[in-house]
């Protein structure tokens, strides 16, 4: 069974929280890579970027429904998503628009595992972990080039 070290790219491009929108725009058209990790001051494993993540920026605005009772305002949805979802529209950095929630594999995982974390929550990329440190990461088309190896 093959295992993710065995076709996880090495070359693992990283940003930081302070990485402007228009660097990490510039980053994955030049790099022509669609996911980077998002790391601390230390190196460590806080997040991932995607492209998806810079293509919601240009999406309408959602305001949310609410029901306005005399006085009262009554919120039909999450104003917590809202207020996410206007702070990644507007944001400037990565640390506006990254998720923090990144499903990561160890070197030894099965690459079988990696295409379940990819199909089950539609990720372009998946980072190769030691403890919270890089060490690589895996994009769909390294899952590809394992079927005409």
């Amino acid at each position: 069974m093959m295992k993710a070290k065995e076709i996880m790219t090495t070359d693992v491009i990283t940003v930081r929280r302070d990485t402007t929108v228009r660097d990490l725009a510039k980053l994955f058209a030049e790099r022509r890579i669609s996911s980077v990790p998002v790391v601390d001051d230390e190196g460590l494993l806080i997040g991932i970027v995607s492209e998806s993540d810079l293509i919601e920026r240009d999406k309408p605005l959602h305001i949310p429904t609410v029901i306005s009772i005399f006085d009262w305002v009554i919120y039909l949805e999450s104003d917590k998503r809202f207020e996410k979802e206007l702070q990644k529209m507007t944001g400037q950095t990565v640390r506006d628009i990254y998720s923090e929630e990144v499903a990561s594999v160890g070197p030894d995982a099965p690459v079988s595992e990696v295409a379940e974390i990819m199909t089950e929550r539609k990720v372009q990329a998946v980072p190769v972990v030691e403890g919270r440190r890089v060490v690589g990461i895996i994009g769909r088309i390294d899952m590809v080039r394992t079927m005409i190896a």
